[in-house]
Order: C-alpha cells, then structure tokens, then sequence
C-alpha cells in the first residue's frame, strides 16, 4: 500500500481526539460520554492496527499510534483505580452482613429487604 493513500493519518488524527474526549469524559465524571467514547476509541484502535499491520509504517504515525496505545492504558488505569476506590468506599458505607446478625436490627432488615430502588438497595 503506497503510504500516501493510506487512510492512517485521518484516523490517527480522530482516535486522538477520541482519547481526548475519554480524558474529558474521566475527568467530569460524565459517565455517558465515557461509554460512548470508550467503544469508538476501542473502533478506531482496530480500524489503526489493521491498517499498519504488514506495511511499512511512517516513523511519525508509528509514534503517533504507540502513544494512542500508551494513553489508552494510562486511562484505562485511571479507571481501574477510580472503580477500586469507589468500591471501598461502598463497603465502608455499606459493609456485607455478617452471617447471624447484621447491621440492621429485624425491623431495619424487613424495611431494607421491602425497599425498592432506594439508595440501601442499590
């Protein structure tokens, strides 16, 4: 493939943006559009790979790919931490019962087993 028709600059030059996007969307903690971002960055990181898989690639689009592959990890590791911290954070405010007695008295227990979709239950 002759590397001025290949479509990888255009690409490259929307999952940056894609990645960008994921930034904002962790940053403000805009859930939606982390979601939405997250599956066309994972898109255009495909359609990247399969296009400079067995060609000779530019030493600047190689770069350009390998540090979209390198912030990709960094925010999925960003992720990883904000998902463990908040999931201690549930426990700490909503320990497990232990088995036998719990944190409710019988009264509380029947209440928060009748709940539906309040914040006990979620």
């Amino acid at each position: 493939m002759n590397p001025s028709k290949t479509p990888l600059p255009p690409l490259l030059t929307e999952l940056e943006a894609a990645l960008s996007m994921v930034q904002q969307a962790l940053s403000t903690r805009d859930a939606r559009l982390l979601e939405q971002q997250a599956g066309r960055v994972q898109a255009l990181m495909q359609q990247g790979l399969e296009l400079a898989r067995g060609q000779a690639l530019d030493p600047e689009w190689r770069r350009r790919l390998a540090a979209c592959g390198a912030q990709m990890a960094a925010q999925r590791q960003a992720l990883f931490r904000a998902t463990s911290a908040l999931d201690r954070a549930i426990e700490v405010l909503m320990p497990a019962e232990t088995s036998g007695s719990g944190l409710y008295g019988e009264s509380g227990r029947s209440l928060r087993q009748r709940s539906s979709g309040d914040s006990l239950t979620a």
